[in-house]
């Protein structure tokens, strides 16, 4: 093996030992630097982001996060555990790129939607944030924290609570990141557009309704997603008044 592996590894075991089943980087006390080079963890989620912003997500790797620090690969280990810390920071510290209001809205619905686009907008700047797969922990950062803090608050104040508070923050979520991830990585060239509107006229009698509503080739995203942040948030209102 390796011998820098090998120390990267015992390192790994001991931290291990520390953290007793501690999975979640939010949940665990920041490493202490023990005396190594002037890095922080701030820069290494700075560089983190901008790796990703550039080179995205399969060229993340913590010898490549290093290398573009210039420091050494074990060095990163003293202030991140693994590769999975380093994203949830990095995800964290795209919430913390935009301030939340100072003081909430007379209707809460005008917060909701202002929350929801801004939040839209962020995952859109950092196309790797809003496709990543499935996780496997919640997002714990203060930064995201504070925005469903006020997203939540929000929400009550519409007159939501309990299980149908947290469902429809969850709606909400994936409305965002499911529209989100689908705008970043679904790219159909005009050809492709246009050869899969015409599959689908071909077979009109199968598909009346996708072929006759422009299914393939709509890709007016920001009309889409605003019509649907309607919709729900008008379902919303509407078991609120019952």
């Amino acid at each position: 093996m390796d011998p820098e592996v090998k120390v990267i590894a015992g390192k790994e075991r001991a931290r291990g030992q520390d953290s007793a089943g501690i999975g979640n980087v939010w949940l665990r006390s920041p490493r202490g630097n023990k005396g190594e080079p002037p890095l922080t963890r701030e820069r290494i989620v700075q560089a983190a982001v901008a790796l990703l912003d550039e080179e995205g997500m399969d060229r993340l790797t913590m010898r490549h996060l290093a290398e573009r620090l210039q420091v050494g690969a074990t060095t990163l280990y003293w202030h991140v555990a693994t590769k999975a810390d380093v994203i949830d920071l990095a995800v964290d510290a795209i919430f913390g790129e935009t301030s939340l209001p100072d003081q909430r809205s007379e209707n809460p619905r005008d917060d909701i939607v202002a929350l929801v686009d801004t939040w839209r907008e962020a995952m859109l700047r950092h196309p790797w944030a809003a496709t990543l797969p499935a996780r496997q922990r919640p997002l714990m950062g203060p930064n995201f924290l504070a925005w469903m803090e006020f997203l939540q608050s929000a929400l009550l104040r519409a007159g939501l609570t309990d299980k149908r508070l947290n469902a429809a923050t969850w709606a909400l979520y994936n409305h965002v990141m499911g529209a989100t991830a689908t705008q970043s990585s679904l790219h159909l060239s005009p050809e492709e557009a246009r050869l899969g509107q015409e599959y689908l006229e071909n077979r009109r009698e199968q598909y009346p309704t996708v072929a006759a509503n422009n299914y393939i080739a709509d890709v007016d995203w920001d009309s889409s997603f605003k019509v649907g942040l309607e919709l729900l948030l008008d379902g919303i209102e509407a078991r609120t008044r019952g």
